[in-house]
């Protein structure tokens, strides 16, 4: 009869194994160095079930869906309903845009991503701009009617939208004016406004960063109460990892800085009154995912369970839907090279793999030449095709957390919870995410953390193929990267916003954009005017400007 499982971890047997296999490998090891993932954890390189002697099944992995959602947050994760496929694009005019959007959904993509040009992203429209500027980056989108025509033939009752939409959350106000226009309810809007964060815009993103915290920290919790209040298939909020991750912060980092943001946010909710089972199942995150495949996957195992116990036991929440760590993951564009860009769609499939593994619910691929520009439409289809061969042809939804109780991963999602944990610990010691972003804690965190990973590369103790090893002899004119915008179209685009401004009730935006200043000095709720600004033909350019003057101009803090 063979001894329980455990009495057998400390028996003569196994122990005699685990010293004959150690001298054998000290014998042949051509490498004996310590390995150590991104986080700054030491790999080992054999796991045992020595290394999970004490684990407790259910309080630590237990099954999907269930307390605490180690292995998923939901009962059949991908084999009930597989990841969104959520390709973000944004280039030229809105035409140009919807000509992409139907492309990319005729190619297999399943959800709307708008990315607006990075002049929208300052807060300014597109007659406040050089217009050379304009569509490099994204799509131009200043007013109702360039989201009317960005959006045409989309049928938005039927297709969930993420807005990359910085505060004060001007893309979602013209969306609902558009909804309004096709008399479509506004209940039967869903998505997510996709770059809520403000904390992590000052921190990671400047150019996200419109309003000072005092003022973006009150557009925020107003975007939320306004959210649960009028639009219940709406995410107002998505916490997004990915800025901090990709200014250098470590994968435990990120989560951490992460998960301690979406407290802050939730913190803020309560003290407004508002109940936690009411908001937190429409709370939502955003994550990169880089070219470490076993961190990342421990990352987001260890992120979704110590979310759960978190929005349990610190924030009060009894409904298990709030205790979901719903995610969006997009493989890491700072692991992509200019040299050798093919090699990038290795990278990204690495990279899909991960995230896919770790138990997503919605996945962007990038494109292998965005490291050059805006992706090509050759490499978007690529990106597209790249997740339906992992799913349709790699079959890699047929099990539930395929890794899960792999010595190695469960392991590493507890060394990697205690990270996160302790980068937590380090934010609440600090007084809580707003002020450690406020005085600089996080800055400067990121900053050694890039510094130290920035140095193995250049020492070469972290390879990057085609960069510090494996170079090739190569022109970089022989990759085709994305033409600027014809000047033709944007100069239509300027003339046709003046004629916007021209034709539309001059005295019905102002009165609503006078009424948006009031709120902003009083204590109304401010996303309700802004809306009801769009509706009444103000432009993105001039909602952010009267918001900038009553709230503070954004001016992330430099640390040095």
């Amino acid at each position: 009869m063979n001894k329980p499982d455990e009495a057998r971890l400390f028996d003569s047997d196994f122990q005699q194994a685990e010293r004959r296999w150690q001298e054998s490998y000290d014998a042949s090891a051509s490498d004996t160095q310590c390995s150590v993932n991104r986080s700054g954890i030491e790999i080992k390189p054999l796991y045992t079930p020595h290394d999970r002697a004490r684990e407790d099944f259910f309080d630590d992995v237990g099954f999907p869906g269930e307390y605490p959602n180690t292995r998923g947050i939901y009962a059949s994760m991908h084999r009930g309903r597989s990841w969104t496929q959520r390709q973000l694009i944004g280039w030229g005019t809105p035409q140009d845009y919807n000509q992409r959007l139907k492309e990319i959904l005729g190619h297999g993509a399943t959800a709307l991503s708008l990315i607006p040009c990075n002049s929208v992203y300052r807060g300014y429209d597109a007659d406040e701009v050089p217009p050379e500027l304009l569509g490099t980056c994204g799509a131009v989108i200043n007013s109702v009617e360039d989201m009317d025509i960005a959006l045409a033939d989309v049928p938005l009752d039927r297709i969930s939208c993420a807005l990359n939409d910085p505060s004060p959350f001007t893309l979602l106000a013209l969306l609902l004016a558009v909804a309004k226009r096709r008399n479509i309810p506004w209940q039967k809007i869903t998505g997510t406004s996709n770059q809520s964060d403000y904390l992590s815009h000052c921190v990671a993103n400047h150019m996200f960063f419109r309003l000072a915290l005092p003022g973006a920290r009150r557009v925020l919790t107003d975007h939320i109460q306004f959210a649960n209040e009028s639009l219940p298939g709406w995410n107002p909020l998505s916490v997004v990892g990915q800025h901090t991750q990709q200014a250098g912060a470590t994968p435990a980092e990120a989560m951490g800085f992460t998960i301690a943001a979406a407290l802050q946010y939730a913190e803020d909710c309560i003290a407004r009154g508002m109940d936690p089972d009411r908001f937190l199942p429409r709370f939502t995150f955003f994550f990169d995912i880089s070219i470490s495949f076993f961190e990342e996957i421990a990352k987001f195992r260890a992120g979704r369970r110590l979310w759960a116990r978190l929005a349990r036991e610190r924030l009060g929440a009894k409904d298990p839907r709030s205790w979901r760590f719903k995610f969006h993951g997009q493989t890491s564009g700072v692991d992509l090279t200019r040299q050798q860009p093919l090699n990038n769609i290795a990278r990204v499939t690495a990279q899909a793999m991960a995230g896919i593994f770790g138990g997503l619910q919605s996945l962007h691929t990038d494109g292998y030449d965005e490291a050059v520009s805006v992706p090509t439409a050759e490499a978007a289809r690529i990106a597209i095709a790249t997740q339906n061969i992992l799913r349709e042809e790699a079959q890699l939804t047929d099990v539930i957390d395929p890794l899960g109780g792999s010595y190695y991963v469960e392991t590493l999602t507890d060394r990697m919870q205690e990270e996160i944990e302790a980068v937590i610990a380090r934010i609440d010691a600090a007084g809580g995410m707003f002020k450690a972003v406020e005085d600089g804690l996080v800055q400067r965190m990121i900053g050694e953390s890039a510094l130290a990973h920035q140095s193995k590369i250049e020492s070469g103790e972290q390879t990057v193929v085609g960069v510090n090893a494996y170079q090739i002899d190569e022109d970089p004119q022989d990759y085709r990267s994305q033409p600027y915008p014809d000047p033709a179209r944007i100069d239509a685009q300027c003339a046709r916003l003046k004629a916007f401004k021209q034709n539309r009730s001059k005295a019905d935006a102002a009165n609503a954009l006078d009424n948006l200043a009031r709120s902003a000095q009083g204590t109304s709720n401010v996303m309700a005017r802004i809306v009801a600004a769009a509706e009444a033909g103000a432009t993105h350019g001039e909602i952010c400007a009267v918001l900038r003057r009553e709230l503070g101009f954004g001016q992330p803090l430099a640390i040095v």
